[in-house]
């Protein structure tokens, strides 16, 4: 049975996600910048390949996120709509509903 606490944790669990993808993409940008400015100024081949293992690091952890991001959404619909079919109100349904729209103008999952 879903409950509007149940609702309140799954909207939270989603809008932390979409806060680690955006600094997950921050961060691989900042890499990739500081990757090449390596290779142009010549750093030392051992400098140069850890940060090449940073920076593919940091590109593993976005698809991940977009797993994670996918399931959450996935269980925040599920239990939104099941809320909805019990007639349940509260202010935590309009903050789901808002939230699930956020969530999907930010991320369009891909078909795999």
């Amino acid at each position: 049975m879903a409950t509007l606490r149940n609702l309140k944790i799954k909207t939270s669990t989603c809008k932390r996600i979409v806060k680690e993808l955006r600094s997950y993409e921050k961060e691989v940008e900042k890499e990739a910048a500081k990757t090449a400015d390596m290779k142009e100024k010549g750093a030392d081949p051992y400098d140069l390949k850890q940060q090449e293992n940073v920076l593919a690091e940091s590109r593993m952890m976005v698809p991940d996120c977009h797993k994670r991001l996918e399931a959450a959404l996935t269980d925040l619909k599920a239990t939104l709509a099941e809320l909805k079919e019990s007639d349940e109100q509260g202010v935590e349904i309009g903050e789901a509903e808002s939230t699930t729209s956020e969530v999907e103008a930010v991320y369009t999952p891909t078909e795999d």
